[in-house]
């Protein structure tokens, strides 16, 4: 099993913990909807910003899981541990983690009115730039050719950590200043919006440097 080296286990490690943080959001969902534990409940205050006790777990389970995707990939360069079924699995467990806290966020699981919420179109459009990356990653590997993330990619996923932890924590530090300020128009907010452009930079970027891919027999 020489493929599953130390950087490949901890890849596998942030799949592991990205399914048990979605399955964790997706019970307290039901319990909250069913109002057997009210997720609102856990509010409180931090010199007029609300915070969550449940929404900082979340936000430090999802902090840790996003600090092995720095981990896996240091090592691996590091210790020339670098694989294609690395290549692989890195940028599938990055998509696991981040499209789904979106996804999450954007639906607004918790009943806050517009606190903790990612901005819906956001989250499609950078979701429908992963299917369209991925069904060229695909593609390439159904021809025995691995494609790895660009520089474009690893900063667009960089961002998303930041703008969903901004999420999380409800806009903190930055809720200090521009809690008046016009929904949509925060800066968390513009955060994303900076976030989803790199993210469509990066795809059309990543599309058009392996366009080779199409012409391959």
């Amino acid at each position: 099993m020489k493929k599953f080296n130390l950087p490949t286990k901890i890849t596998i490690s942030r799949i592991l913990i990205s399914t048990l943080l979605i399955i964790s959001l997706i019970i307290f969902y039901f319990l909250d909807e069913f109002n057997v534990f009210l997720v609102k409940d856990c509010n409180f205050d931090v010199g007029g910003v609300t915070l969550n006790y449940l929404m900082i777990i979340f936000w430090g389970v999802f902090l840790i899981a996003s600090l092995t995707d720095f981990l896996d990939g240091y090592l691996a360069r590091k210790n020339n541990q670098v694989t294609n079924l690395g290549k692989f699995l890195d940028p599938l467990a990055d998509k696991m983690l981040i499209n789904s806290i979106m996804i999450f966020l954007s639906l607004n699981f918790i009943s806050m009115n517009d606190s903790f919420k990612f901005p819906w179109f956001c989250t499609v459009l950078m979701v429908i730039r992963d299917l369209v990356v991925d069904g060229l990653r695909f593609m390439a590997a159904s021809k025995n050719v691995v494609l790895a993330a660009n520089y474009w990619g690893k900063a667009k996923t960089v961002l998303q950590m930041f703008a969903i932890s901004f999420v999380f924590l409800n806009g903190w530090p930055f809720a200090y200043f521009d809690s008046s300020w016009i929904n949509y128009l925060h800066i968390s907010d513009i955060f994303c919006y900076l976030t989803t452009l790199t993210s469509l930079i990066g795809g059309f970027v990543y599309l058009k440097d392996n366009l080779k891919i199409f012409n391959e027999d």
